[in-house]
């Protein structure tokens, strides 16, 4: 029987490193890579059988629970997918108002968990603010000790000016920027 002397160059599925294969069809760089993905293949199915079983044993309360307005804090874990401990943390900062009608019997909104959950609107403002931070490149920019220095105001009273007429700052590293004609205009003119 012959070697091949095939020499595909590859990328392990598993750990993501180059290596040269002797087959078309190798995945893995060794067989250590090929165990961990069989392993977490049948991990992800497993868990994937287990919120099925979940879904089938819950489809009933689930169903009554859409029509309820308070719900216990148990109920609101199925329906939502978040754990107790977050649910009692949102109750305790008071991002969500709670009842408590006894040992064990906290009672939601079931509408204020909704809210929490809901989509995020952006006003245009926002929009259009973001839109002028991406048309500045660094070189039309200033970082905050650079205004300090050249206008020889504090750094403390630079930042609120900036938050003050909404300057438009983006922090890239350790700097903070901030665009050079917009500093110039503030500056400048007082």
């Amino acid at each position: 029987m012959g070697f091949s002397n095939l020499k595909i160059p590859k990328i392990c599925e598993q750990c993501e490193k180059p290596f040269e294969a002797k087959t078309m069809t190798t995945r893995f760089c060794s067989h250590l890579c090929a165990d961990k993905n069989y392993k977490n293949r049948k991990k992800k199915e497993k868990e994937l059988k287990e919120r099925e079983k979940v879904l089938e044993k819950y489809v009933d309360k689930i169903a009554v629970l859409q029509l309820r307005e308070f719900i216990s804090v148990g109920e609101a874990v199925i329906l939502f997918g978040i754990s107790k401990s977050t649910i009692h943390r949102l109750i305790k900062r008071k991002v969500i108002r709670s009842v408590n009608l006894g040992e064990r019997l906290t009672r939601i909104n079931k509408l204020e968990l909704e809210k929490l959950f809901s989509p995020i609107i952006i006003d245009e403002k926002e929009k259009q603010e973001s839109e002028l931070r991406k048309k500045y490149k660094k070189e039309d920019c200033y970082t905050i000790s650079q205004v300090s220095e050249k206008f020889g105001a504090n750094p403390s009273t630079v930042n609120r000016v900036i938050d003050k007429f909404k300057i438009p700052k983006e922090k890239i590293g350790n700097f903070v920027y901030v665009p050079k004609s917009e500093i110039d205009k503030i500056f400048i003119g007082k």
